[in-house]
């Protein structure tokens, strides 16, 4: 039994889909499933791993700017 890598990967921090990234020639490309990764639709990625590492960079920056801004009076 042979066994074949996927060509299609969930991306998933803190229980939200980010995206999914599908297999090609050149590496994998990632489709945004929330608004947030919008920054990372169509990106192209050496690895699953590189991606992944994307995405928490987005929501980390998300997360770092709503606790440096005020709060509203």
């Amino acid at each position: 039994m042979s066994h074949t890598p996927s060509n299609a990967y969930i991306i998933e921090i803190h229980d939200r889909t980010a995206g999914i990234i599908t297999r090609d020639e050149r590496g994998f490309r990632f489709f945004s499933s929330e608004r947030l990764f919008d920054s990372l639709e169509g990106r192209q990625f050496h690895s699953a791993r590189e991606a992944e590492r994307a995405a928490r960079a987005v929501l980390s920056q998300r997360s770092r700017r709503a606790s440096s801004q005020p709060f509203a009076n």
